[in-house]
């Protein structure tokens, strides 16, 4: 049960930030579950409906995007392979092994902020500020879906 938990979890969090080409409605972006749905289905066509960029705006911000994506898809990764470690143990946790999971998390949280003040580096050059700060938010509320639900799913270490 814990290896299936660990392998949805892993496979949540390596995926989350990759939807791009399903075909789906796009959601207000207070109500969280409907945003949920709207990543899930096609998170690049959501991202561009409340964006509504020029074709110059688009051409500059889509790279950006990707590259973005690419960095979360790596931090996914990062979280995911510390993830299952804490789920796949079956002997009970040690305090050296606790304090390695706890340093990963931190070093993949280390490694989304950093790829994030890059974004938001290069996203202040080629858009306008309000629209760049929207983006920003767009993400910031995805996170926010993304960790509540591997909280949900993981269990406090015994």
């Amino acid at each position: 049960m814990k290896r299936l938990l660990a392998v949805a979890v892993l496979a949540f969090a390596a995926t989350a930030a990759q939807f791009a080409s399903a075909q789906g409605s796009i959601a207000d972006v207070t109500d969280m579950q409907a945003l949920r749905d709207a990543v899930k289905t096609d998170k690049k066509a959501f991202v561009a409906s409340k964006l509504a960029l020029t074709p110059a705006e688009a051409k500059k911000f889509w790279p950006l995007y990707d590259q973005y994506q690419r960095a979360l898809m790596l931090v996914g990764q990062q979280r995911a392979v510390s993830l299952e470690g804490q789920l796949s143990r079956t002997e009970p946790m040690s305090n050296p092994y606790a304090k390695q999971l706890a340093a990963a998390s931190i070093a993949a949280d280390d490694a989304e902020i950093r790829a994030r003040h890059r974004l938001y580096n290069r996203l202040m050059r080629v858009l306008p500020p309000i629209k760049a700060a929207r983006y920003l938010q767009i993400e910031a509320k995805i996170r926010a879906v993304r960790d509540y639900d591997l909280a949900a799913a993981i269990p406090l270490i015994h």
